[in-house]
């Protein structure tokens, strides 16, 4: 565009100067106003092709995730309200409603501990498998306990009543037992490295199960495999906060160690405690105690 040089003196003010002054003033206004809009049009695109992108990342993420939708049950299938569903190592933590459903959005693919408890009822726990752009759908009934919950006393700090038993049978002297000290001094990334020094245990794993992993096994039986890789052993019955476990459970969904309180080991039916009693538990059992409780 092009401007001409006004005149500057006492002839400036004439009428054909100043209407040349307003045209002048004009387009200056005009193409003000154009590089304004086109500047106004270029960042509305902007911020169009923005939005755009975080939506399709936002989908795209979605993708990746899975979604857990349950129902807690009694054993006479009435929904239970105020149920907690844990999924272990995680943080992941529900309630159920009214209606004894609960739901968990934009949960990572992969395979989880799940553990159900309710005030009066026996706690139940079963091994996942989340899919990706999947929702799993679970059922869980619990069975009425008439157990009285943990008291708690004070020894200059809080100490549950679990862990005054667990010091009661180590004293025994009956079992294998790791204490929280132990633990924290060792520095170990996997709760299951602490069972690969035990007596009469080996820590294998095993592929031929639905849900395989590292695994515990009691020696007694035979222990570890074959040049076919046949079971030559016999599993170990894991508990946690004195919670049954799947069989053939796999420890690498246990508590990270920095969340252990201390771990008892029973390579044998004959030196198991009788609260750690069950229908089979001739292979032994693992018994993992948390700081915190689940």
């Amino acid at each position: 565009m092009r401007i001409d040089h006004l005149p500057v003196g006492p002839g400036a003010t004439s009428p054909r100067y100043a209407s040349r002054a307003l045209a002048l003033g004009i387009c200056v206004g005009l193409a003000a106003l154009s590089s304004t809009a086109g500047a106004q049009e270029k960042t509305s695109v902007f911020n169009k092709s923005k939005r755009a992108e975080s939506a399709r990342d936002a989908v795209r993420d979605a993708d990746r995730f899975g979604v857990i939708d349950g129902l807690v049950t009694d054993t006479l299938l009435r929904p239970l309200n105020s149920a907690d569903v844990t999924v272990v190592g995680t943080g992941a933590r529900v309630v159920t409603s009214e209606n004894g459903r609960f739901r968990m959005l934009q949960v990572p693919p992969g395979q989880y501990l799940v553990v159900v408890r309710r005030i009066g009822y026996a706690p139940t726990s079963g091994v996942i498998e989340v899919p990706a752009s999947d929702t799993m759908r679970l059922t869980y009934a619990l069975m009425r306990s008439d157990n009285m919950l943990d008291t708690v006393r004070v020894k200059g700090e809080r100490i549950t009543m679990r862990m005054l038993d667990f010091e009661r049978r180590r004293q025994q002297a009956q079992g294998q037992f790791i204490t929280q000290a132990e633990i924290e001094r060792r520095a170990s990334l996997q709760t299951s490295d602490f069972l690969r020094y035990m007596r009469g245990v080996q820590v294998s794993q095993n592929t031929t199960q639905a849900f395989g992993g590292t695994q515990v096994f009691s020696r007694r039986e035979g222990g570890g495999f074959d040049g076919s890789q046949q079971q030559q052993y016999c599993p170990m019955q894991v508990l946690l906060d004195g919670i049954i476990l799947p069989s053939y459970f796999n420890l690498d969904l246990l508590p990270p160690p920095k969340q252990i309180a201390g771990i008892e080991v029973y390579s044998g039916a004959a030196t198991i405690p009788p609260q750690f009693g069950g229908v089979d538990r001739r292979c032994g059992v693992v018994a993992v105690w948390t700081r915190d409780g689940y």
